[in-house]
Parts: C-alpha cells; structure tokens; sequence
C-alpha cells in the first residue's frame, strides 16, 4: 500500500523549512531545498515506523 502526504516548503532568510502536514512532529529545516526534502523524507519514515512500533 502506498501513502500520500502533503509535504510544504518554506523559504526562510538563509533555510527551507519544511512539513508534513497530515503528521505532527514531520519537519525538517536544512540550506537547500533538495536537502529540505530527503530530510523530511527520512523523518516521515522514522515517524511511521516508529508509531507502527507502538501501536
């Protein structure tokens, strides 16, 4: 099963900043938005498997 999130990006001074919106707790800040992005991948990641863990 694949999952849809909804991911925003926002430019900040120097940063992106970036979030899941459907999962508190998903974000990331970082210099690129590329970077912004697999970060904020990888964090989505560790929060599902981490709640999957303590359901």
């Amino acid at each position: 099963m694949k999952n849809q999130f909804t991911a925003v990006f926002e430019k900040h001074d120097n940063c992106y900043i970036g979030y899941v919106e459907e999962i508190p707790g998903v974000n990331t800040q970082e210099k690129t938005l590329k970077e912004t992005r697999e970060n904020l991948k990888e964090a989505l990641t560790l929060i599902i498997e981490t709640n999957r863990t303590l359901a």
